[in-house]
């Protein structure tokens, strides 16, 4: 298998949009359009995509995060691989990418969160490096707008 790394583009927005459609995320092809084209256009976040024979099989993004109450860090978004191309070592050179473009924001901290249910991901974070540090609830308010 020959693949290599690049950033997104908003022509991705297909691919990226059935892989995490893989992972249960519901979403449109022109949500996903609209969300890729504001990443794409913020300098606070990264999104790199892993290709292999002109298709993407898998994606990482990242964001810078200011907190008032503790330094600022980057976040790791969201990483999908396609479910045929896994445990072939792109999750983690994709993570490598996004600990890579946190260096040039001088960030001294990565962080990821994850569903309590999703067990084979908290594997796959400790085993590439990452430690727990808490659990914590995550409370959502719907919005008219």
């Amino acid at each position: 298998m020959e693949f290599f790394l690049r950033q997104a583009e908003l022509n991705d927005v297909e691919f990226i949009s059935k892989l995490s459609n893989q992972l249960g995320y519901e979403t449109t092809i022109e949500k996903m359009h609209k969300r890729l084209s504001e990443i794409l256009n913020n300098t606070d976040n990264c999104i790199y995509v892993c290709v292999d024979n002109e298709n993407v099989i898998g994606w990482v993004h990242g964001f810078y995060s200011l907190r008032v109450e503790s330094d600022s860090f980057v976040e790791i978004g969201g990483l999908v691989i396609d479910e045929n191309y896994r445990r072939n070592g792109i999750g983690k050179i994709l993570v490598e990418k996004v600990i890579e473009w946190a260096g040039t924001r001088k960030s001294t901290k990565i962080r990821v969160r994850c569903n309590a249910v999703r067990k084979e991901t908290h594997i796959f974070y400790n085993r590439i490096g990452f430690n727990e540090t808490k659990e914590q609830k995550i409370f959502d308010m719907k919005l008219g707008l």
